[in-house]
């Protein structure tokens, strides 16, 4: 395989780190500071055209691939804006990805096309607080009548609910088979009926600009043309967009990390103590230049598993080991940026304590860093089931 960016996605880098860095450090430490959602960004993107990346061109996007998309998160990442700027973007990239496979002609016609524009803001509804990680034990209930769904639920985790127009929602439409527990399941893409959904934010450690938040649904009416896929097969559908969020989860880390280290590494040169640069002592040098390698490794497995899911190959391993190396690489660089800058670091104006902040989510979501470890004992190394 050869990663070298072709002369395309080379413009792409070099246009998003552009844009991306035009917003700089100050910018997010306010959105975060007053918890204020970064719409100048999201519009600044949507301006440039990014928003559509993944959405086909025959409905106003670019028509491109997973790649595409996480050299555009990365880039963000790695110019300072951590989570509270590539998870806005982020949901334009991985949300639609069902509907662009298996939505109607309608639905495609519908939305796509205000979805490659910024009009539409998505939101991802299939965490429930009882079910966790067994997504086939979620409750939220989608109940036919005549030409349409009720739904009737709850939701938590559910990120931009607070500014979303539309949700991707996943629900139960048949009981649940203990033989098939993940048929019966369906998906749908709906508008955000604030009538009908209530929205309680969560307070949480990271990313203050970019709402985290509770919904319950209550006699939500969806059309039944709004069925992405078919109906009962919604997980299936689902996990077209699994893999590249894990994907794209990684490569956000690996950006976040390398962000840190470009404060740190600077202020390891100049910061004199006892008469000589502290980066001058292995102490602090060693675990800079090893979170440097980490991040290495992580990066190029994100690569290789875009590289296979943009060629049509299985790829669940290699997305969920991105998305594993990427959390912990991403992680460690942070917090090795952070002990570099010693008291400094631990203060908001040097920048690094927010990214600290925010890469540790991608330990746990959008699937934890144990289940990543079920999956390859399961099904790469063929070991009996854990769980």
């Amino acid at each position: 395989m050869d990663f070298t960016l072709t002369e395309p996605q080379e413009l792409i880098r070099k246009e998003v780190a552009t844009l991306a860095r035009s917003f700089p450090a100050d910018y997010w430490l306010q959105k975060d500071r007053k918890a204020e959602y970064p719409w100048e960004f999201v519009r600044a993107f949507a301006a440039g055209g990014w928003l559509g990346m993944i959405v086909p061109e025959e409905y106003g996007g670019s028509g491109l691939g997973v790649t595409e998309a996480a050299i555009l998160l990365h880039e963000i990442c790695a110019a300072g804006a951590g989570t509270s700027g590539a998870s806005p973007i982020h949901f334009y990239l991985f949300p639609p990805l069902p509907l662009v496979k298996h939505g109607s002609a309608g639905l495609k016609e519908r939305y796509l096309p205000r979805i490659a524009t910024g009009e539409i803001v998505m939101s991802f509804g299939v965490t429930e607080s009882n079910a966790g990680s067994d997504t086939s034990r979620i409750q939220t209930r989608a109940e036919r009548h005549g030409d349409r769904f009720v739904v009737n639920g709850r939701k938590v985790w559910n990120t931009n609910a607070r500014q979303a127009t539309h949700i991707l929602l996943l629900a139960r439409t048949a009981p649940r088979d203990p033989a098939a527990p993940f048929r019966g399941l369906t998906l749908f893409f709906a508008e955000f009926d604030r009538a009908r959904i209530t929205v309680r934010e969560i307070e949480k450690l990271g990313r203050a600009a970019v709402d985290s938040n509770e919904i319950f649904i209550d006699g939500l009416e969806i059309p039944a043309e709004n069925v992405v896929g078919e109906v009962g097969r919604g997980f299936y559908h689902l996990l077209d967009s699994l893999n590249p969020e894990r994907i794209m989860t990684g490569i956000e880390a690996v950006g976040i990390g390398r962000s840190a280290l470009d404060r740190a590494v600077p202020y390891a040169r100049e910061r004199v103590v006892f008469e000589r640069p502290i980066g001058q002592n292995q102490a602090i040098a060693h675990p800079l230049a090893a979170a440097w390698a980490k991040l290495e490794a992580a990066d190029a497995m994100c690569w290789k598993a875009a590289w296979l899911f943009d060629h049509g190959r299985p790829c669940g391993a290699e997305a969920n080991t991105a998305k594993l190396l990427g959390a912990e690489a991403g992680f460690e660089a942070c917090d090795v940026a952070l002990q570099t800058l010693g008291g400094f670091g631990y203060a908001k104006e040097f920048h690094v304590e927010r990214l600290w902040r925010e890469v540790r989510l991608y330990k746990i979501a959008p699937i934890s860093q144990q289940m990543v470890l079920n999956y390859l004992s399961e099904r790469v190394l063929g070991l009996p089931r854990s769980y």
